[in-house]
């Protein structure tokens, strides 16, 4: 159990977190991993089809270099959600490893409080720069917005502010949202 900072599920038995709560971290993993997979399909395949098109014909596709200013941040977001809920994002964990048990569940509570409240300010903030962001236009994607690359931040963050509330709302009912060994980060 090195590492891991959310309760011994053997110490309250193993209960599970509630369906409800399972079935939305399930839903952000899903939906990180759905926007992860497809943004890197429509990058890759755009990617292939300018070198092809730029090797047959010495024109590429104009809009396969701007693509990356709306899609990259969605795959980061995605990213960041499908570790938050592995908890596989970077960590040090020599403070939960020196922690009882009791420690481990008092760090883990001030640690997942913290990054909720961390993530809801960074959407409430990043709000001013997605309004201002709607105004700044990608001419090679037909003008489109750029106000949809900064939304990915509301997705990200959003999704880890959530996770972290299902986080503490079953360590306050004494139960177990996920499996331990893979909850070993404090980020």
């Amino acid at each position: 159990m090195s590492g891991a900072v959310q309760p011994d599920p053997d110490s309250n038995g193993g209960r599970p977190a509630p369906s409800a709560l399972q079935g939305i971290v399930r839903a952000l993993d899903v939906s990180g991993q759905v926007i992860c997979v497809g943004t890197l399909i429509i990058l890759f395949v755009a990617l292939m089809v300018n070198v092809v098109l730029r090797y047959v014909s010495g024109q590429g596709l104009g809009w396969a270099y701007d693509i990356h200013a709306i899609l990259l941040p969605w795959m980061i977001a995605g990213g960041v959600v499908i570790a938050t809920v592995y908890s596989r994002n970077i960590a040090i964990t020599i403070l939960p490893d020196l922690l009882s048990e009791q420690g481990r569940k008092l760090l883990f509570i001030i640690m997942t409080a913290l990054t909720l409240l961390i993530s809801v300010f960074v959407v409430w903030s990043s709000f001013p720069i997605i309004r201002a962001a709607q105004f700044q236009k990608i001419t090679a994607l037909g003008g489109i917005s750029q106000l949809w690359g900064y939304a990915s931040l509301v997705y990200g963050f959003g999704g880890i502010a959530v996770i972290c509330a299902c986080d503490l709302i079953a360590v306050t009912m004494g139960r177990v949202l996920r499996d331990v060994e893979t909850a070993s980060s404090l980020s």
